[in-house]
């Protein structure tokens, strides 16, 4: 039986935006980048910019890799110390609810009652989620790039280089979140573009609560 074109498109965004690697695939080894004292520089501020981030909401644009373009609204909000969460409601018609709470990623296809769960680590959102986010270390700055008013900077896990790439997407004036890119082991690229960023809202717990089947 063919899927419908929602089941189509839940896949492409799970395995895409998610960007788990698929069994028996992998990446090179992520190859750090070469970062002048300069570039060095942007890359603590931007560690300082997500650091301080309490919360955020905002509109997004989801590019597909097959180009395909869906909207709705993005909620993030993390507290010091705590793992952050964060939900992606799809617009109408589209039943698709995506949230990421208590290291887990939770992916509801409201249409058939249908949900996928997954450790939030092997995400690459996981990254942007960390309670205490640090670009070094465990985590491998792959490329970084700041010109035309922005700062791009990639991502991945330095043990398992396999689970994705996550590159951030900055304004530089002010330092500020415009979304990111992930790339999965096959290449596949899916960009979120955020815009009417809102910073400091009072966020309801009940936004953040994991999806669940009913049966």
């Amino acid at each position: 039986m063919m899927m419908s074109r929602f089941m189509r498109f839940a896949y492409v965004s799970l395995a895409a935006l998610c960007c788990v690697a698929p069994m028996g695939v992998a990446l090179a080894q992520g190859v750090p980048a070469v970062l002048r004292p300069v570039d060095r520089g942007w890359i603590d501020r931007i560690q300082d910019t997500l650091s301080g981030l309490s919360t955020l909401q905002a509109r997004f644009a989801q590019t597909a890799p097959d180009g395909a373009v869906t909207h709705g609204t993005a909620s993030l909000a993390r507290s010091a110390g705590q793992p952050g969460r964060m939900r992606f409601d799809y617009d109408a018609p589209s039943p698709l609810l995506l949230v990421g709470n208590d290291g887990k990623l939770v992916f509801q296809d409201r249409s058939i009652d249908q949900v996928t769960t997954m450790p939030l680590e092997r995400t690459p959102l996981g990254l942007l989620l960390r309670p205490n986010p640090k670009l070094s270390g465990d985590v491998t700055v792959t490329h970084f790039v700041h010109e035309h008013g922005q700062v791009d900077v990639a991502l991945v896990r330095t043990a398992e280089p396999s689970g994705g790439t996550l590159t951030l997407h900055f304004s530089d004036q002010p330092l500020a979140l415009q979304g990111w890119t992930v790339v999965d082991a096959q290449g596949r690229e899916t960009k979120i573009a955020l815009s009417d960023v809102k910073l400091g809202l009072s966020l309801a717990p009940s936004l953040f609560v994991l999806p669940r089947s009913s049966d």
